[in-house]
């Protein structure tokens, strides 16, 4: 009885997806490729990063679910919700201390939202890996967990 129920349930979950009412496929069309005010990297562009500025923050958009699978190391947990100019502020020392904004992926506006806060509130050296956690873990990069 529990393999069919786990077999209906994945054949539940695939139909969701196939049928576009998945919130990944919805938010796709909602993630632009470039993003105003920013300057887009990729994984291998943000450890050039990390050499580059000793001051260099890294925050992660992510809800605190996502984050607790993995996350990039030094980076900082703030989701996207809970971005505002007072939570940046406790984190970046000034408007110009260099910031990469990441999410999920392509697919996940977090850190797109999260670098419009950002970009609103004057900040000028700001970075933002579209690729984020996905491109992060497919090209086997390290990652750590609590």
């Amino acid at each position: 009885m529990k393999s069919v129920k786990n077999l209906f349930m994945s054949l539940f979950m695939f139909a969701f997806v196939i049928s576009g009412s998945a919130t990944a496929n919805v938010q796709k069309k909602d993630v632009p490729e470039t993003l105003a005010g920013t300057t887009r990297i990729s994984a291998e562009q943000l450890i050039e990063l990390l050499d580059k500025h000793e001051n260099l923050v890294i925050i992660d958009s992510r809800k605190p679910s996502d984050r607790n699978k993995g996350y990039i190391e030094g980076s900082v947990g703030l989701p996207d919700t809970d971005t505002s100019p007072d939570s940046l502020s406790k984190h970046l020392k000034t408007k110009t201390t260099p910031v990469v904004f990441f999410c999920n992926g392509v697919k996940c506006g977090r850190s797109m939202k999260a670098s419009k806060v950002a970009i609103a509130d004057g900040y000028k050296n700001i970075y933002w890996f579209r690729g984020g956690w996905a491109e992060w873990t497919e090209k086997n990069l390290p990652v750590t967990k609590d």
